[in-house]
């Protein structure tokens, strides 16, 4: 019989408190899923990708990840092995003026997540006169996650509810 991994528990965990964020409480839309097997490396990547209802220019995604070492820690019970997996946060727009923008961004992503790596990133087309930038900031988790986080799960999805809301008041 299979035994679920510790990446499994955590990504039916999150895809529940999603889906009902949009299938029951309406507050959310699901608008991409991604449920990746890297055969070359072993590594699995899971992202989901919501916006707000009545904002779909603003998205955020929980993307959850687990190499081959992490799997074979947790199996083979190594005694201090990296078991867990590693928990990113994406949240992008698109916007004509990055730089107003940007330092706004940062300010609500250190209120949320203060201990966390936060990158932002700015894309635009090389050698076209760009008429809108796409901006996203990635929040990195500094260790693990496994299932002793399970309860925070769902309060992590309501704070990045809270973070679309308040993008949505600088995107405009």
């Amino acid at each position: 019989m299979f035994d679920p991994t510790i990446y499994d528990n955590l990504k039916v965990a999150i895809e529940n408190v999603l889906y009902d964020l949009d299938n029951l409480d309406e507050c959310i839309q699901i608008t991409g899923r991604r449920d990746q097997l890297e055969m070359a490396s072993m590594s699995r990547e899971f992202g989901l990708q919501f916006c707000l209802r009545e904002q779909a220019g603003v998205t955020a995604e929980v993307i959850l990840k687990s190499s081959l070492e992490t799997i074979a820690a947790e199996i083979l019970e190594t005694p201090g092995g990296p078991a867990g997996c590693e928990l990113e946060l994406r949240f992008a727009f698109t916007t004509k003026e990055p730089e107003a923008c940007c330092h706004d961004i940062q300010e609500v992503m250190q209120e949320n997540w203060p201990d966390q790596l936060i990158l932002q990133h700015i894309h635009y087309i090389f050698g076209e006169s760009p008429m809108s930038f796409h901006v996203s900031a990635n929040i990195y988790f500094g260790r693990h996650v496994n299932e002793e986080q399970m309860h925070d799960i769902p309060v992590l999805c309501d704070r990045m509810i809270h973070v679309l809301n308040k993008l949505k008041e600088i995107h405009g």
